[in-house]
């Protein structure tokens, strides 16, 4: 409740260009847009207690800016907004200024959301449901936004490692995940962003050959309450309600300045930091969903309506709204969002989860659309590494290859036909031998180049590649939801047992069968993507969605690692070690003259009818570029041999005058050294691959 006694304090105009709040050294100047408000009043309250202490409603309206600049006021001070404006939910205007509201562009949030009826702006046990109107306060219960010294961290000499894209291999992890059980880890700092800038932690990524750490989701979220009911939480953290804010519950002893510390580490370690974002929806949910922020600023602006029943909300994301990116200041929100992690926080890219919906104007997907232009001009973000997920479930929502240059994409194609093929499907040789070549048919237009197709194998969403060669079924069932929950089409084979098994040659296929996967990762042409804990055969036991998970499901085993999965750690880095050294196998044009021929087992190059065999999928591809002859221990030719077949299969080589062959890599024998070649001749073990230069 208000203080009774709390005085009005002068304010003065202030400035309508500066979002959000800014502290100028003497005060603050507070801006919020809102088109189709009637008045905004700014709420201060007490850190101590929590209290709101004072409304003071924002003197000046310009271009659709509510400002005001209040002298005195600054870092420290806990604020959030009150909005008045019609609350007429048929025509998309849900205002109520009983709701206390997040500021859009708040830097730091305090406290979480304390769910409650009070957070919804219609009355819940209404028969009118969101047609009714609520006047209960939900301040009690709500996070409070903080104003922040924009100059109060050093960066020293911190540099942006600037990872050329043909180079670039990416680690997508969990802050939380990764550093909850890590032994080398500080105890409280485990499951923070201090915890993740650990020496220990960084040095461990930095040995696996990668460049580049991609987190999962780290901007404000709640938990959902329908989790909380159940014991669970939002682990993956995809249900943002602050765009600049990051989440607290990642925060260590030095809170905002330990996720700069974080970025700092890894740059000094010569890695890149990539942020999974999520602008296409927000916690708010559809017109049930509670009122936290932009619903009760202006709905009708942040969010896309149905046409003729605004009431209801365009819902192209499967989460219940989709933010209204074709609106100019809601596409500022998301721009000037992305500047601030780039330019005040340092990092180097960004990933859009389900990006499609970014470029979907009221027509449908277009990438010469608002977002796109907006970005592709940018000084700053045209410059930065920008990874798009490319569906929704909108129409027309698919747009693997659409996105417009400049782009790399999650190439899905990629993760299924390499499933798909490694379980020795028929009929998948032709488009596994597009896939492991760079996706051409996808991404050699509009002068993009190899690197925009994100090849993986495996990612958060799914199973690990430990179970997919360890299940044929997920296993959701701790996630409360009678298993019903997540994909079920996994292209996953459990060789003969479900889970864990202590059977020794099911136990060496499946090692295998890593191996090929992982090696086939690696040697593609496009940009790869590991994701964390496959390197040493991290398990969630067949849970094929851990969003809800953060437990021991999700948290890395790091005590559990055994001989078995060390083995497969270092063979990873020989596989990122290989791939970092060598052209041929992270080539960074369509155009640099490489020779690519398709070879079959009898040693001629893949005919027609070769390709039409559905049962034929023992091939190779031999490497050629004239212009890397000459460069020492640069290979200017290799050959990758594929046999997924249960039994061996003779390969017979092209001949060279003067050249010798070598087996460089065999996943059967992953321990082995270089070997000759004898006769122009190998003899692949089931279930294998080679590299030979």
């Amino acid at each position: 409740m208000l203080d009774q006694n709390a005085t009005t304090r002068d304010i003065r105009p202030g400035d309508a260009t500066r979002l959000g709040a800014n502290w100028d050294g003497e005060g603050t100047n507070f801006a919020i847009f809102s088109a189709h408000a009637e008045r905004v009043e700014l709420c201060l309250f007490d850190a101590a207690s929590g209290a709101e202490i004072e409304r003071i409603t924002l003197p000046e309206y310009t271009n659709e800016i509510w400002h005001g600049y209040l002298p005195g006021v600054g870092p420290g001070q806990l604020y959030g907004y009150r909005v008045h404006g019609p609350y007429d939910p048929m025509n998309g205007h849900r205002f109520n200024p009983n709701k206390l509201l997040l500021d859009p562009y708040a830097r730091d949030l305090v406290g979480e959301v304390e769910w409650s009826p009070a957070h919804f702006a219609y009355d819940t046990e209404s028969e009118e449901k969101d047609l009714s109107f609520d006047t209960r306060d939900n301040a009690a219960g709500m996070p409070k936004c903080r104003v922040v010294d924009p100059g109060d961290y050093d960066w020293g000499h911190d540099r942006k490692p600037g990872i050329e894209w043909a180079r670039s291999v990416f680690y997508e992890t969990h802050v939380k995940g990764f550093t909850k059980l890590h032994p080398a880890i500080p105890e409280d700092l485990r499951g923070t962003f201090e915890g993740l800038g650990q020496k220990a932690a960084i040095d461990y990524i930095k040995s696996l050959g990668v460049t580049s750490v991609e987190l999962l989701p780290i901007h404000a979220f709640p938990d959902d309450d329908f989790l909380i009911h159940k014991g669970l939480s939002n682990y993956w953290g995809y249900n943002t309600m602050g765009f600049f804010a990051p989440a607290s519950r990642y925060f260590g002893p030095r809170g905002i300045a330990g996720f700069r510390d974080m970025v700092r580490a890894f740059h000094d370690a010569g890695l890149e930091v990539i942020l999974d974002v999520v602008y296409n929806h927000t916690a708010e949910g559809n017109e049930m969903g509670p009122t936290l922020s932009f619903k009760g600023i202006d709905n009708f602006s942040y969010y896309r309506t149905m046409p003729d029943e605004a009431r209801y909300y365009i819902n192209d994301t499967g989460t219940g709204n989709t933010v209204n990116t074709s609106h100019p200041r809601v596409l500022q929100m998301v721009t000037d969002s992305l500047r601030y992690w780039a330019d005040d926080m340092h990092v180097d890219g960004f990933r859009f989860d389900l990006g499609t919906i970014l470029g979907r104007e009221p027509h449908g997907f277009d990438q010469r659309g608002g977002f796109f232009d907006a970005v592709g001009q940018d000084p700053v973000l045209s410059r930065v590494k920008l990874i798009g997920e490319p569906w929704d479930i909108g129409p027309g929502g698919y747009q693997v290859g659409g996105f417009p240059p400049g782009w790399a994409e999650w190439n899905d194609k990629y993760r299924d036909t390499v499933r798909d093929y490694w379980k020795g499907s028929d009929h998948t040789a032709p488009e596994f031998a597009t896939r492991f070549t760079g996706s051409g048919d996808v991404y050699d237009h509009r002068g993009r180049r190899p690197w925009a197709g994100t090849n993986f194998l495996t990612a958060h969403d799914g199973f690990t590649l430990n179970d997919v060669v360890s299940y044929n079924e997920k296993h959701n069932e701790a996630n409360g939801e009678d298993n019903r929950d997540g994909h079920s089409d996994n292209r996953s084979y459990n060789y003969g047992v479900e889970g864990p098994t202590d059977d020794e040659n099911i136990i060496a296929v499946r090692e295998r069968q890593k191996r090929n996967m992982l090696a086939t990762l690696f040697f593609s042409h496009g940009t790869p993507m590991l994701l964390a804990g496959d390197e040493f055969g991290r398990t969630q036991h067949g849970n094929n969605n851990g969003y809800c998970q953060d437990s021991e499901i999700s948290w890395f085993d790091w005590e559990g690692i055994d001989d078995k999965d060390r083995a497969l750690t270092d063979f990873v880095r020989r596989l990122t070690f290989i791939r970092a050294t060598q052209p041929l196998l992270h080539r960074k044009s369509w155009r640099d003259g490489m020779g690519v021929t398709w070879l079959n087992p009898g040693g001629g190059e893949q005919m027609p009818e070769h390709w039409e065999d559905g049962g034929a999928t023992t091939i190779g591809v031999h490497f050629t570029r004239e212009d890397l002859k000459g460069q020492g221990e640069i290979w200017d030719e290799a050959i990758v041999l594929f046999n997924p077949h249960d039994g061996e299969v003779p390969f017979k080589l092209p001949r060279h005058k003067g050249k010798h062959w070598r087996v460089i890599l065999d996943t059967n024998h992953p321990d082995a050294q270089e070997t000759p070649v004898k006769a122009n001749k190998v003899v692949m073990a089931a279930c294998s691959m080679m590299l030979i230069a």
